[in-house]
């Protein structure tokens, strides 16, 4: 364990860190990860709802309840589809903010010892203690840790040491 306080210093480039937020789609209102499925299955019920309502002078009186009911599900997933793109946008723009941030930021380091852990943005100092995290992952690309607060550190914003070192301390202080 460390007894005196380690300081890391990261460089504030809005691209590293709009690369990892953006990639495979996420930022994407309709083909994000968390949107596609749903805008798929909208766009396929839309086309048989379609097709129906165009063949509907084939269907006998007692089959015109199928048209309702596939306008129904047309009409649940539409509304399934916005309010995932709901969330995306709001998502999107909480990022593009941070970002926004980044971008002015002159000093952005993380700050350590055995007891704390402070993520410094230009002054704005938010401190956590290492129980206060409940999730640490780390990947090619960033590490990333969920708590009191959230963050996103990517490699090329560090040193391949300092990188190595804070993925040492996170995997040793976070369970």
């Amino acid at each position: 364990m460390m007894n005196e306080e380690k300081v890391i210093t990261l460089k504030p480039e809005r691209k590293i860190f709009e690369d990892i937020y953006f990639s495979g789609n996420q930022g994407s209102l309709l083909f994000s990860p968390a949107t596609k499925a749903k805008t798929i299955t909208t766009i396929v019920s839309a086309v048989i709802l379609c097709i129906v309502f165009l063949l509907k002078d084939m269907l006998n009186k007692e089959s015109v309840g199928i048209l309702y009911f596939l306008s129904f599900i047309f009409l649940l997933c539409t509304v399934f589809l916005s309010v995932s793109v709901n969330k995306v946008s709001r998502w999107k723009k909480q990022v593009n903010q941070y970002l926004n941030v980044l971008e002015k930021c002159k000093v952005y380091e993380i700050r350590f010892d055995q007891n704390f852990f402070t993520v410094n943005i230009d002054g704005e100092k938010e401190t956590s203690e290492w129980k206060d995290f409940t999730y640490f992952d780390s990947n090619n690309e960033f590490i990333s840790i969920e708590g009191k607060y959230s963050y996103m550190f990517p490699r090329k914003s560090m040193s391949e040491k300092e990188y190595s070192f804070l993925k040492k301390i996170l995997k040793e202080n976070i369970n």
